[in-house]
């Protein structure tokens, strides 16, 4: 059986540190769904269509890389798809605690779910999407916190 796992998030917008993690990923799983979660309590920089489309940019050269909107609880996502696995980032300590908490709460409501942790980075570890989001805000270019070949300029 394939081994695949969603990377959830955001992604508003997807940055070199999300590129990175889903590089690490590819070295243990055999396909990677990033699931763009909608939020509908936050007003953000890109539309879904258009987080969508910048990510499947980023890996266009990339088969084993897919992306998927989705509005569900994360844990519905995944039972859906049959998906087992879930791929998430750590910065800090901060980050820690934050998912090692929705990953008690994602245990409980599927336990046969297993939550994979990687450790961002150092060079990556400042950057965030709110952090891109309120520079671009600024007028600041954002090109080295961004994947590589891409604009953010050419998704706004």
């Amino acid at each position: 059986m394939a081994r695949i796992a969603l990377f959830p998030g955001s992604f508003d917008p997807f940055t070199r540190g999300h590129k990175a993690l889903v590089d690490q990923g590819l070295e243990l799983f055999d396909h990677i769904v990033i699931g763009v979660g909608r939020n509908f309590n936050k007003r953000g920089l890109l539309s879904d269509d258009t987080k969508i489309r910048l990510i499947r940019d980023v890996f266009a050269e990339q088969p084993r890389v897919s992306v998927e909107l989705y509005e569900s609880l994360t844990v519905d996502f995944c039972q859906q798809r049959e998906i087992r696995f879930l791929l998430r980032g750590m910065r800090n300590a901060q980050d820690f605690e934050f998912e090692r908490n929705m990953m008690q709460v994602n245990n409980i409501l599927d336990p046969k779910l297993t939550t994979v942790m990687l450790f961002t980075n150092p060079k990556y570890e400042a950057v965030s999407s709110s952090v891109v989001r309120e520079l671009v805000t600024f007028g600041k270019n954002v090109n080295e916190f961004m994947p590589e070949g891409i604009e953010i300029e050419n998704y706004l």
